[in-house]
């Protein structure tokens, strides 16, 4: 690896952390010693880019400096062509227009040279036949709601169809191959929840922010989701045991009853208060 390429990675490396990264992972990172790390981040300083940090501690790399666009690699004009074709197969309306967008504008800032690798790319998202469930409501109002931290009043049908009107604090929302799932603390239930968008049949955006910061309630919800699963690995290895001091076969299946997820409802803080 010639030395500009690696101090392009480094700055690259760097920029996806949001805490300092020391100097053994950057070493480990781009297979170079920790010394020529310390000479290759000297030489960064040295050039205006601005690296803050110390031997032994880490570095991190302000905000606000970027790349050109040009600096892309094939492998990454790649990774951007399949994310994009991915969405574009599977995202809202508007979601899949951006998608699109997003192709033309990286197009517009290429060199020739790698130009045919995002407009001419053989690497291709798999659609598969069939119909997707189609939504009722504009998934781009929910989506807006998560970034701005707002309220959303829903209609929402269950499987069996029972519906109920719920007031929910979206926090973010998964792509599944053929569904999207929204994330959300519901005050009717008082508990984190998940909802398809395809059995959203009335939405209400509202003005009303929810008295929580999102990243504060999504860190809550992944410690949830890995308790659930923790849980529910135990049940399986319990019911597994059981089975086996039963003289049950090896590969019946333990019945096993989902753990709960329901919790207190989260505190609001003065910060979170303030946006």
């Amino acid at each position: 690896m010639q030395r500009a390429e690696r101090l392009l990675d480094m700055i690259q490396s760097l920029r996806r952390r949001r805490r300092p990264v020391t100097a053994e992972t950057l070493a480990s990172e781009l297979d170079v010693s920790v010394r020529t790390v310390y000479r290759d981040i000297g030489a960064l300083v040295r050039q205006g880019v601005p690296v803050r940090g110390e031997a032994g501690i880490g570095y991190v790399l302000d905000a606000g400096f970027d790349l050109p666009p040009l600096m892309l690699s094939p492998d990454e004009i790649e990774a951007v062509l399949v994310g994009m074709r991915w969405l574009s197969e599977r995202a809202d309306p508007t979601l899949a227009r951006a998608a699109e967008d997003v192709v033309s504008k990286v197009a517009a800032v290429l060199p020739p040279h790698l130009r045919p690798v995002l407009l001419d790319g053989a690497l291709f998202a798999a659609s598969y036949p069939g119909d997707l469930p189609v939504d009722q409501v504009d998934v781009a109002a929910v989506r807006a709601a998560i970034r701005n931290g707002r309220k959303l009043s829903i209609e929402y049908s269950d499987e069996s169809g029972h519906a109920t009107q719920r007031m929910i604090w979206p926090i973010g929302m998964t792509f599944y191959e053929r569904v999207r799932i929204v994330i959300a603390w519901c005050e009717l239930r008082q508990a984190f929840r998940h909802f398809r968008t395809d059995r959203i049949t009335g939405l209400l955006a509202l003005e009303e922010r929810y008295p929580a910061r999102r990243a504060d309630l999504f860190r809550r919800w992944q410690k949830e989701e890995e308790k659930t699963r923790e849980e529910w690995e135990r049940c399986k290895r319990e019911g597994g045991e059981n089975a086996a001091a039963d003289g049950s076969p090896a590969d019946a299946q333990p019945r096993i009853t989902a753990p709960s997820t329901s919790v207190a409802r989260p505190e609001a803080t003065s910060a979170s208060a303030a946006g």
